[in-house]
């Protein structure tokens, strides 16, 4: 019997796809049939993440487009949009996020930067994706953050930032639900995958872990969750190909948690 894929026929943005998530998500959206059009600021990571792609028999195309930039943003989608129409956006940029220092000590730029970087660029894809979707009365917009929101102390700017782009998404899909265009969000944090020194040196210069404490940290995170154990990459992905799919037509405004931390 011939399995139904999920994603066929659809073409899908991703925005920062050369990072873990953007490369996992794109692969289980290839893999359900999308055409995904990988977007990026390193061109070598997106061609390596197309190549795996395509010799798994997906589809993909890469450019380099910087996520900020609403004119290089609006001309990658006009061409995307040109050939089938666009489907599916989801923005995965990384937004400078500081985490580890006390508000009462954050210097005022590094609490500002991951808020008005993200917020920024979730609104200038999900802007330019929202007109097109419009105009063909469907697609899904997608946006990803780590739910910290809900009161997470120690998260720095990255409570502020994902509030901000849960309020848009929220205020976006009432705005365009009309149109036939769903806006949707996945809450997911602290995925094993994910987790390297040098991706948490990122977020906390001082944070320097040797194989040992980065071990501790990830069964620190798994004992918070209501399952006592982290959501793998795969069921992150999988989650993002179910709200892409037809077969969550029926949600919108809403984000999914697979953060497992708090209740939504």
């Amino acid at each position: 019997m011939e399995r139904i894929m999920m994603l066929e026929g659809k073409n899908a943005i991703i925005y920062g796809a050369g990072g873990p998530v953007g490369g996992g998500i794109a692969k289980a959206f290839a893999r359900e049939g999308a055409r995904v059009f990988l977007t990026g600021r390193g061109q070598d990571k997106l061609d390596r993440l197309a190549k795996e792609i395509t010799e798994a028999g997906g589809r993909a195309e890469t450019a380099v487009v910087d996520a900020l930039d609403e004119d290089a943003v609006a001309e990658h989608a006009r061409s995307v949009a040109a050939q089938g129409g666009i489907h599916i956006s989801l923005n995965l940029i990384s937004r400078g996020d500081v985490q580890g220092v006390p508000l009462m000590r954050m210097a005022a730029d590094d609490f500002t930067r991951a808020i008005t970087k993200g917020v920024t660029a979730t609104f200038i894809t999900a802007k330019v994706a929202a007109r097109h979707m419009s105009e063909q009365g469907s697609g899904v917009i997608l946006a990803f953050n780590s739910g910290s929101a809900h009161s997470s102390p120690m998260m720095g700017s990255t409570g502020p930032a994902d509030a901000a782009i849960d309020t848009f998404i929220r205020n976006l899909a009432l705005e365009v639900g009309p149109n036939g265009v769903r806006v949707l969000g996945i809450w997911a944090a602290g995925i094993p995958e994910t987790l390297t020194p040098e991706r948490l040196a990122t977020v906390n210069s001082d944070m320097q872990l040797d194989e040992a404490a980065l071990e501790g940290l990830k069964n620190n995170l798994a004992a918070m969750r209501m399952s006592k154990r982290s959501p793998s990459l795969t069921e992150v992905a999988e989650v993002a190909v179910f709200l892409a799919s037809d077969r969550s037509s029926g949600m919108t405004g809403t984000f999914t948690n697979v953060t497992q931390m708090f209740t939504s």
